[in-house]
């Protein structure tokens, strides 16, 4: 079997394969969408890899270029309204920008990412590689709504198989699976979002001889067990290097007095550019300067930013309290299952924002120096998924909480009924059984609107009339998301005789399933009758 990765990623993209002779990761380049990157881990030692950054742009009659060539011929640059980049952030934005018209056509961050995939997928075929098989890398909070997309489009590409592994796991299992019994907790902190994770290895038993019985996994082979990955912890908030670059040049404007609207998008692009390399140099220099000359209005632009600025802006915009509000929340939840700091083996960092000498600082700060990694901060996640292939089992849990949403009547109001919180394992039942009244008088049937409820910590977002984003301070909210599309409903109970106000009329009870598929059963309390048994609702990632 082929294994294909893919870390799809808001500044850059990683595509792996399983190479089927050594069953080691390789990581692929595409030809001239691929970028060589070099990176220098905290030691200071210096790699190179391939990267696809994750850019389009769209020429005359619809033609798209992609990738280090939209990068290294600065296309953005000259023509923003052609252009488009961390459209990955907008497909799990609840919010989505308006749909940009060019040369006739009309194109979302949904079109633009699925072409951007699928000129991966052809440029495999390119160089002869015929995948049986697809991982795909998600945020830790993503919602199900974005990885139904994942599952769409692995569809779409005519593909065997189809996996989804939040980014941050895999990165643990990148580093960790060769060592059962490690316990690692991997930063992802890259171009859009924060994800942290934190994984404990096992070996499963080997399997049973004959007239033996055992309870290993059916994914073992061979006889001789395998590694299985227990999920421990999880945190995320949706802040990355996009909205750093951006925040970069809004404090840059603000020192000359000048704005956005003054600089214009040809400007504002530039300036983004400036910012990223300014930022990326920081990594490695103390200071940095770069500068451009707009040749229409005869300005010059100079940036200089020393890393001292850089941690100021990320302090006065709150990412680094974010930060550790996130690293907390992450040891809050291993001391609340016995695990303390101490044990931690390793902390990986993963991820370009993740190199930022303030953001690497401020963990090296919480663990020590002896513990934290930097050793693939760009590969370690679609290394990872490919790790998937050599793992017994995997032990996650819920993410998010889910909630019923329900409509009051007399409140005119929706009110939010719990079913399950996050952090439940698989499977799992409800508590306690829901009991249910009609709206309105002689209703017939019951519609049970499920959703996932979650705490989302993100930058203001706010686009302008071209659908161009920008930012502002992190903030919180509390978020729901209903589960029904096209992939997943609501759970519809008839009613016969029809429902009477102010009268309970039915009872409903909720689990998730081995598969992770969220059921409901419906039972009538006037007729006594099972409406609805073991119904389901929703595939939970």
């Amino acid at each position: 079997m082929t294994t294909v990765a893919i870390d799809f990623g808001t500044s850059n993209t990683v595509v792996c394969i399983l190479n089927p002779d050594t069953q080691t990761p390789e990581t692929l380049r595409l030809g001239e969408m691929s970028r060589i990157f070099k990176t220098k881990n905290l030691s200071g030692d210096v790699r190179e890899i391939s990267v696809v950054p994750t850019l389009v742009f769209v020429k005359n009659a619809g033609e798209l270029v992609l990738g280090e060539k939209v990068r290294s011929q600065r296309l953005g640059q000259s023509q923003p309204d052609r252009f488009f980049k961390a459209f990955k952030r907008n497909l799990a934005a609840d919010f989505q920008p308006p749909p940009r018209n060019i040369d006739g056509d009309t194109y979302t961050a949904e079109s633009v990412a699925e072409q951007f995939i699928n000129t991966i997928w052809k440029q495999l075929y390119l160089q002869n590689i015929q995948p049986d098989k697809v991982i795909f890398t998600v945020p830790v909070g993503a919602f199900e709504r974005y990885l139904d997309w994942f599952r769409d489009l692995g569809e779409s590409l005519g593909v065997a198989e189809v996996q989804v592994i939040d980014e941050s796991t895999a990165a643990a299992l990148g580093y960790a699976v060769k060592r059962p019994g490690s316990l690692v907790l991997v930063v992802d902190f890259g171009g859009g979002t924060l994800d942290l994770s934190l994984v404990r290895t096992a070996l499963t038993p080997p399997l049973p001889q004959k007239g033996e019985r055992n309870l290993a996994s059916p994914l073992s082979q061979g006889g001789l067990g395998g590694v299985r990955a227990e999920v421990l912890a999880k945190s995320d908030a949706y802040v990355g290097g996009e909205d750093i670059d951006i925040w970069i040049v809004e404090d840059y404007l603000r020192q000359i007095g000048s704005s956005r609207a003054e600089v214009g998008p040809v400007g504002w692009q530039n300036l983004l550019e400036i910012a990223e390399k300014l930022k990326i140099q920081l990594s490695q220099v103390n200071e940095a300067k770069e500068s451009w000359l707009d040749d229409e209005n005869f300005m010059s632009y100079d940036l200089q930013l020393n890393r001292d600025k850089l941690e100021e802006i990320l302090e006065s915009r709150q990412l680094l309290e974010q930060l550790r509000e996130s690293l907390d929340e992450v040891l809050s939840i291993a001391l609340g299952k016995g695990i303390g700091k101490a044990d931690i083996e390793q902390v990986l960092l993963v991820g370009g924002t993740s190199l930022i000498p303030a953001v690497s600082n401020l963990v090296v700060s919480y663990f020590g120096r002896q513990k934290v990694k930097a050793d693939k901060p760009f590969e370690a996640v679609a290394h990872g998924a490919l790790a998937l292939t050599q793992l017994a089992s995997v032990d996650d849990y819920l993410r998010h909480s889910y909630a019923i949403r329900l409509w009051e009547p007399y409140a005119k109001t929706y009110a939010y009924s719990p079913i399950f919180r996050k952090e439940m394992k698989y499977p799992c039942q409800s508590s306690e059984e829901l009991t249910l009244q009609v709206a309105i008088e002689g209703q017939r049937e019951i519609r049970l609107d499920i959703g996932e409820v979650a705490e989302v910590s993100q930058a203001e977002v706010i686009f302008n009339e071209k659908g161009q984003m920008t930012s502002s301070l992190l903030n919180k909210k509390t978020d729901f998301r209903s589960l029904e599309s096209h992939h997943q409903q609501v759970c519809v109970a008839h009613l016969s005789p029809p429902g009477v106000l102010g009268i309970d009329r039915v009872s409903v009870s909720f689990e998730v399933d081995e598969r992770r598929v969220l059921l409901a059963t419906v039972r009538d309390l006037v007729t006594g009758k099972v409406l609805v048994e073991k119904g389901a609702i929703a595939k939970l990632q």
